[in-house]
């Protein structure tokens, strides 16, 4: 751009004014953005080298915001005066437009010094978000701007004068309250975030180690090329969970002690590719994070406290009120005037006898010329027709539908007021209770639900329309009018004259005099939305009209001009009811009207030398803007002008901006009457008009800082942050009013001190219709003074209005009730914000000045949201531009921080029937997930400031024996526990006596040759190939001689076992074991995803030292193909023997093992935490460990098992491979993959056989779930029954998932699963099988423990259903042989069973240790054969690495001793360590799936103590930035944690393992090295 470097306060003057002037015409569209700036360049080209000042500038990756003093929006130009006021148009909301203000704002962010905005763009997908046009959405009639049919107005060019030059580094206010919230006290101390280098003090970071640390410790010699472990993952991942079960293969191989593992997890910065954006993104976040400007927390936790959040200590400077209690102010008395009619229809029986032809109502069309005009002659005989009609012809002859005192809804357009008129007065004459309420347009509308209620509440059958009117209401396809949602059924009655009655000759209409009976009922929305319908009695309704009649001075025959809506407010009051009291002359102007002619209503005052004109500030905004097209217009009839929202604060510079304009056309100053009403009050109080040339009230300059602590302090020290108020006037006639505290009990206020109005006066509403319990807290309240005892027995009513009542008794109005937002025991007013953001630059951003502000309860406070509407052609930059200063203008001068600021497209906010934004509506939309921005900052570290203290550990200094009397006094008993004993047990069976499977199984081939062991079902659930004892020993030695043939193999070999689930597998696999090699189980590559699946495949081999590989023919052609050759180097592969076509040959001999501590196996995984880690299972331990099986599940030769997971690693491939040869029963294998095509095939197999013991992996019980869960009845009818199971047990390394087992078991139980009948398994890698649920042992229990002390690695017990309570299951029975002992990880030292540790397991079946590829075997040392550091010290242990609890139940088990559950509660490798307290993340995982429908799947890991939350958006991609501040909310809510980024994905993202397992450490690398491809993310700052 031409202007990068040119200084603009430097610019000469004229340049100055023509670059305004561009301004100007971009700002209301007269120019294109394009010809804006090719205008612009060619202004500033000459200025370009000479003032060339700043540095080269540097350009920015996509996603980063650049230096925001050179964006175009920041144009340091003062706009010629005249020009501004003769624009039209614009794009701001004039209910807030004040000179004053905006210089404030402009001059608070000026303050702040020019540099480089340090916050971290969001990154998005580009495809995202394409904004709909404005236009597109918009319904007739509201394309207005907010509020109240908000007001636009021109932005003034000036505002940008010292914002260009001087931009604030967003560290002030990003800092001013972290405190270190975000950052864990243990590693704050230790890491500098500058530096690339970091300093590691720390071993007790509970995470993983880098890939780039594992490397450095493995040292892999050069001469042995190790496996790429740093390649990336794939872009193209495959949608569905099951197809994805490959890791992507940048996995880690481990060979480590666990100490190194997580203490090397402190270098993060180091191990970061330098080119990663999603890096450099989060340093910017962490810098801004850096250095908090609150004091820091006090560092140390109290474990007892009920209390989680941290109290801020009350400021002994905060401003207090001083002044004596108020007095109640009484407004002059109501006179008395003899010809006063005794009710409202007496007056309109009179002027309709009397003066038939004089004016009532003049209404105008479109264009603002007059339509026709109702006199008082024709309102009278029409209202008496409709009164009639209403009474005597809407039933048949007997019944009558109405009855006096029903209440009935009035349905009219704004552009009618002719029809409503008669409709109202109708009403009266028929004495039935008129409800106005606004003409529905869809069924949708926002707020429909609310008017329903209304109607519900206020009992409304009946609803009076016009022809017209009825003509545009939707209808259903069969021409019914649409049953709009939450109303109660309407009957529709036309009240065009043609279809009224002439009364018959002896009816007259029933006129009482005014009692307390209700006239009619006002609606009003309340802050949270419900509609409320305000009574107001016929003595209420006759007072009012007087006392404005006293106030105002209305004389008869008068003519007013109203442009309010006729239905309700002031537009009622004063146009519809006060005017036919004194036979006033109304000439009402349509908001219609407004849009298309602004100047209208003047116009109006003009050519009818109206005396009154009722207006909002919005009116006189327009009139003021158009003002240009008319040079006659005179005001000088007027001898008022009544600002109905002239209570608003903003609202002065209106009023003196329009005064400006028109003193010159006859508008006196001393006309200009603000007014302030409430729907329950009515109206509260109204200036009345001065005489000529008397002295104008002063205004109350009032310091906001004091405001927002509820005192009235006059604004000195910072005139940034005043706000200029002026007096509404005195009370209304006959009212008296005080001020009282808005919340709690009614006490009297002090005289500096802002509370709310009350009054009392027979002149207000008496109640909600229908609603006595809210009636009571708002109409009957008796103020108290401080001692607590009432002032009087009269009672006020609450008026919503926050004000005090300053010198010479004026009323002044600071805002109101339902626009308070309470902060942190500060009351800050929602349209002061709008005001502020209003006044920070908005044009290129914000559409038509649409900007809402409501507050949400998050964490036991109240938090500020800004959301606005985006103009259709504002760019990303723009938009972050804009949204970086408010945040940092309303901190500077609110001193509160924003939670959430978001952008949504053009028009998209919900509307109020007047085009004006429905604030409650739109906060529903924001907390449910439906708001769709296209932008979103949010800010939860700036303004959560009552986080819990972090915690420190405590230093593990203390002696064994201090820690072991702490510990057993902190729990009751040590927790360990045990299997039953396995050498008790006499077996009698043979196979006992063989020590090796690969005797077992030559043996079971000699004794029972025909007996079937396996049997592999297909999708069609037909078995394919079954195994008989003999097939299996026949076909394994024709393997074994192939190997020793083709393979040139020696004893000792590994070799890699590559099939697709089945009995090739198993054949090859004792193959093996008569060869004398290892076998080493490796997953197939997928076909259709070779580079995601086989880089892993290639990594196992290189790893294990493969010296061959047994395949099938296809999978061998795959190894060699194109593709293949594209991701690993195919030349290099140890040689493959394909096993489909075997020699007919046996083996010289088979091969016995001279111990049985000989290997047997090798068993590789990849845990959770993404590391690829190969255990050395010996002969013995696979002996033991099958007996174990074999014991706990009673199985033998006649036994029949199921098994649905795959085969290749842990539990599930002793199940599918070993146990059925050691113990003879048979399995029937079902391959996952085929539930693909045919889902049912595991559950009708289990009822087709009778199954009574099945084994499956959470991977398959989901897929069940969700793809059969509705398919349950088709399934019965299919005669599918589950009543035959009695175990079914779901293999696993992790935390059992309850939710899943539980939905599972009640989907199923229709099909009669029993619900005993569902259990988990546990095992880790160096145990595969520690617990098993068998068919001896108590059923699971599940305990609700206590979240809160589970972080600090506590197990408190607690009721179901308590707050913050989580449920776990017991993992099933342990098996025989097995012991487990809780220990805490630091110390090893065992643990009193009241604490979480980790789990340490000692049993014969135990692995040996890790396969390494260079054999160290002190690494393994510390993981298989480890000691307590106190206590039992003899027996070696090995770690599982998982931490967990052990709880005594009252359950027995077989022995008849109480049984004790071990509960497991995650992996200590994914632990997060997060302000000194330890998560889990399925915790936080769970809260957050909870969030949104939307949200398929998330994982969450840290990153240099920033939480990151990856969510997979299942919904449309509109929806993802919905969801940024629902995690954000329900992290803070449960966890207490602050989210530091939110990045949203596609669904399948997230990588799972074969065992269903999420790989969050895989995630971690991927989102670092900037490989997911997000569809958003977010930096929470």
């Amino acid at each position: 751009m031409a202007d990068r470097g040119v200084d603009l306060a430097a610019l000469p003057k004229e340049v100055r004014e023509q670059l305004a002037e561009l301004e100007l015409e971009l700002s209301e569209g007269d120019i294109t953005q394009k010809g804006y700036e090719k205008k612009r360049a060619k202004l500033l080209a000459p200025f370009v080298p000479q003032t060339q000042n700043v540095g080269v500038s540097i350009k920015l990756t996509p996603g980063h915001s650049s230096d925001p003093a050179s964006s175009p929006n920041a144009v340091p130009i003062a706009a010629p005066r005249q020009h501004r006021a003769h624009r039209s148009g614009g794009t701001r909301d004039d209910r807030y437009r004040s000179d004053i203000h905006t210089e404030a704002v402009q001059a608070a962010l000026a303050r702040h010094k020019e540099e480089k905005m340090a916050l971290p763009m969001p990154t998005k997908r580009r495809s995202a978000f394409a904004q709909s046009p404005a236009e597109d959405c918009t319904p007739p009639d509201t394309s207005s701007a907010s509020e109240d049919e908000g007001s636009l107005r021109r932005r003034q060019a000036a505002i940008s004068a010292m914002l260009a030059q001087n931009l604030q580094s967003p560290e002030y206010w990003i800092n001013r309250s972290v405190q270190g919230s975000s950052t864990s006290s243990s590693a704050s101390s230790t890491l500098s975030h500058g530096d690339g280098k970091t300093h590691n003090h720390n071993h007790s970071q509970g995470q993983t180690s880098m890939l780039a640390d594992v490397l450095a410790h493995t040292r892999i010699e050069s001469s042995s090329i190790p496996p790429d472990v740093t390649s990336t993952v794939p872009s193209t991942v495959p949608q569905d969970r099951n197809s994805r079960a490959d890791l992507p293969p940048n996995i880690v191989v481990k060979g480590m002690s666990r100490g190194q593992s997580r203490s090397s997890m402190m270098d993060t910065a180091g191990g970061v590719p330098a080119h990663s954006r999603v890096s450099t993104k989060i340093q910017q976040l962490l810098n801004t994070l850096k250095r908090p400007k609150r004091p820091p927390l006090s560092e140390f936790f109290l474990d007892d406290t009920e209390e989680i959040v941290e109290i801020p200590q009350p400021d002994p400077n905060t401003p207090r009120p001083e002044g004596r209690q108020m007095i109640p102010v009484k407004g002059e008395p109501l006179g008395v005037v003899s010809n006063w009619p005794p009710a409202l229809q007496a007056a309109l029986a009179r002027w309709g006898a009397t003066q038939a032809k004089s004016p009532a109502l003049t209404i105008l069309d479109i264009t603002g010329k007059p339509l026709y005009t109702l006199t008082y002659g024709k309102l009278w005989s029409r209202s008496l027709k409709l009164a009639y009609t209403l009474l005597n012809k809407l039933g048949t002859k007997n019944e009558q539908v109405l009855k006096p005192g029903d209440r009935v809804a009035l349905v009219y357009p704004n552009s009618d007021p002719g029809m409503f008129w008669v409709a109202f007065y109708g009403c009266l004459l028929a004495e039935v209770i008129p409800v106005p309420i606004e003409v529905p347009l869809s069924r949708k509308d926002a707020g429909s639900q609310q008017i329903g209620f209304l109607l519900g509440s206020c009992g409304v059958g009946l609803a009076l329309t016009s022809e017209i009117c009825l003509k545009g209401l939707p209808k259903t396809p069969n021409g019914e009018i649409m049953q709009f949602k939450g109303w109660p059924r309407l009957k529709w009655v036309v009240t065009d004259t043609k279809y009224l009655t002439k009364p018959s000759k002896d009816w007259q209409p029933h006129i009482p005099t005014a009692n307390t009976d209700t006239a009619y009922i006002e609606y009003k929305a309340s802050k949270e939305g419900t509609v409320m319908g305000v009574a107001v009695s016929k003595i209420s309704m006759l007072t009012h009209c007087q006392a404005l009649t006293q106030a105002c001075n209305y004389c008869e025959g008068e003519t007013l001009v109203n442009v309010l809506d006729f239905k309700k407010d002031s537009g009622l009051w004063h146009g519809v009811l006060a005017s036919v009291m004194n036979r006033i002359h109304t000439i009402s102007v349509p908001y219609s009207v407004m849009k298309a002619c602004p100047l209208s209503w003047v116009q109006r005052v003009h050519v009818h030398k109206a005396r009154v004109a009722l207006v909002k500030c919005r009116d006189l905004h327009w009139a003021m803007m158009a003002h240009r097209d008319q040079k006659d217009t005179n005001l000088s009839s007027l001898r008022m002008l009544i600002v109905a929202d002239g209570a608003n604060p903003w609202s002065v510079s209106s009023c003196d901006a329009f005064l400006n304009v028109f003193q010159s056309h006859g508008l006196k100053p001393e006309m200009i009457c603000p007014c302030a009403s409430s729907p329950e009050a009515m109206t509260v109080a109204i200036r009345r008009p001065g005489a000529q040339g008397a002295p104008l009230p002063a205004r109350a300059i009032l310091s906001m800082a004091g405001l927002s602590h509820g005192v009235i302090r006059v604004n000195t020290e910072d005139k940034n942050s005043a706000l200029t108020v002026q007096d509404v006037g005195h009370v209304m006639p006959g009212a008296l009013m005080c001020i009282v505290k808005p919340d709690g009990p009614p006490m009297l206020c002090k005289t500096d001190e802002i509370g709310e109005i009350a009054l009392n006066s027979r002149a207000g509403g008496t109640m909600y219709y229908g609603l006595p319990g809210v009636t009571k807290n708002t109409f009957e309240v008796i103020p108290v003074n401080s001692g607590g005892t009432p002032i009087g027995d009269v009672a006020f009513t609450r008026t919503g209005l926050l004000g005090f009542v300053g010198p010479g008794s004026l009323v002044f109005v600071v805002g109101k009730i339902e626009g308070l937002l309470s902060v942190s025991g500060r009351r800050h007013n929602a349209d002061d914000l709008v005001a502020t953001a209003l006044a920070v630059e908005p044009v290129k951003t914000v559409y038509r000045g649409r900007i809402a502000v409501f507050s949400v309860t998050v964490f036991y406070d109240e938090r500020i949201v800004i959301v606005a509407e985006q103009r259709p052609d504002a760019n990303e930059e723009d938009s972050f531009q804009w949204m970086s200063r408010v945040l940092q203008a309303i901190d500077s001068i609110h001193q509160v921080g924003l939670y959430c600021l978001a952008l949504v497209p053009a028009n998209t906010l919900p509307k109020t029937p007047l085009g004006g934004i429905h604030v409650s509506e739109a906060k529903q939309h924001f907390l449910e997930g439906s708001l769709h921005p296209c932008n979103i900052l949010m800010c939860p570290h700036t303004c959560v400031t009552n986080l819990p203290k972090p915690r420190q550990k405590q230093p593990v200094g203390v002696g064994p024996a201090s820690i072991m009397v702490g510990n057993l006094v902190a729990g009751k008993r040590i927790a360990q526990a045990s299997g039953r004993d396995l050498g008790l047990i006499d077996d009698q069976e043979q196979s006992r006596k063989h020590q090796f499977l690969s005797e077992a199984l030559q043996w079971r081939a000699q004794t029972d040759p025909d007996h079937v062991l396996y049997m592999l079902l297909n999708a069609k659930g037909v078995p394919v190939s079954t195994a008989t004892c003999s097939q299996l020993h026949k076909r394994a030695e024709k393997i074994t001689a192939a190997l020793l043939e083709r393979g040139g193999i020696n004893t000792g070999d590994n070799v890699v076992l590559l099939y697709p689930p089945g009995i090739d597998l198993i054949a090859s696999f004792y193959g093996c074991l008569y060869a004398g090699c290892i076998p080493v189980t490796v997953r197939p590559p997928h076909p259709q995803n070779l580079p995601a699946t086989l880089p892993t495949v290639r990594m196992i081999i290189d790893v294990s030292k493969a010296a061959c590989i047994l395949t099938t023919q296809t999978l061998m052609k795959i190894l060699r193909s194109k593709e293949a050759a594209a991701s690993v180097n195919v030349k290099t592969w140890p040689n493959i023997i394909d096993t489909d076509d075997l020699p007919r040959k046996r083996p010289p001999n088979i091969y016995k093992p001279p111990t049985a501590e000989m290997l047997a196996y090798l068993d590789f995984s990849v845990s959770t935490t993404g590391m690829l880690t190969g255990v050395k299972i010996s002969h013995s331990a696979v002996n033991a460990l099958c007996r174990s099986i074999k014991l706990q599940c009673e199985l033998y030769s006649s036994r029949q098992i199921a098994i649905c997971m795959d085969p290749y690693c842990g539990l599930g491939f002793v199940l599918w491979c070993m146990s059925s040869v050691y113990s003879g029963h048979q399995s029937i294998l079902i391959p996952p993959m085929e539930l693909e095509t045919s889902l049912p095939l595991w559950l009708s197999t289990l009822s087709q056989y009778k199954i009574r013991d099945t084994f499956c992996s959470y991977s398959v019980m989901e897929l069940c779930t969700k793809g059969l869960g509705t398919q349950t009845e088709a399934l019965k009818a299919r005669g599918v029954n589950l009543t035959c199971v009695r175990s079914c047990v779901v293999i696993a390394e992790e935390r059992p998932r309850l939710t899943l087992t539980q939905s599972f078991s009640k989907l199923f139980k229709d099909l009669g699963l029993s619900p005993r009948a569902v259990s988990t398994a546990f095992g880790a890698r160096v145990n595969l099988a520690i617990c098993l649920q068998g068919t001896a042992g108590p059923d699971p229990s599940t305990v609700y423990v206590d979240m809160k002390s589970l972080r600090h690695d506590r197990v408190r017990l607690v009721e179901r259903g308590a707050p913050q309570s989580l449920p776990l299951t017991e993992s099933g029975t342990m098996l025989p042989g097995v012991r487990v002992i809780i220990v805490n990880p630091e110390t090893r030292g065992p643990l009193g069973d009241s604490h979480l540790g980790e789990i340490w397991v000692n049993s014969p079946h135990n692995a040996s240790g890790y396969y390494t590829i260079y054999g160290e075997e002190s690494l393994q040392a510390d993981h298989f054969n480890t000691r307590l550091s106190f206590g039992e010290t003899e027996t070696l242990w090995a770690r599982t690495g998982y931490l967990g609890f052990v709880r005594r139940t009252e359950l027995l088990d077989a022995s008849g001793d109480r049984h004790d559950a071990l509960f497991v509660v995650g992996s200590l490798d994914e632990t997060l360590e997060l302000r000194g307290l330890r998560y889990h993340p399925i915790d936080i995982e769970t809260s957050v799936s909870r969030a949104h429908r939307s949200i398929a799947e998330s994982a969450v890991f840290t990153w240099t103590n920033l939480l990151v939350v990856v969510v997979e958006l299942s919904g449309s991609e509109q929806e993802a930035l919905d969801l940024v501040p629902l995690v954000t909310n329900v992290v803070l809510k449960e966890h207490h944690l602050i989210v530091g980024v939110v990045v949203i994905v596609d669904p399948g993202v997230i990588p799972i393992n074969s065992r269903g397992e999420k790989q969050r450490m895989h995630l971690r690398d991927s989102f670092l090295a900037d490989q997911l491809d997000p569809i958003y993310v977010a930096y929470n700052m």
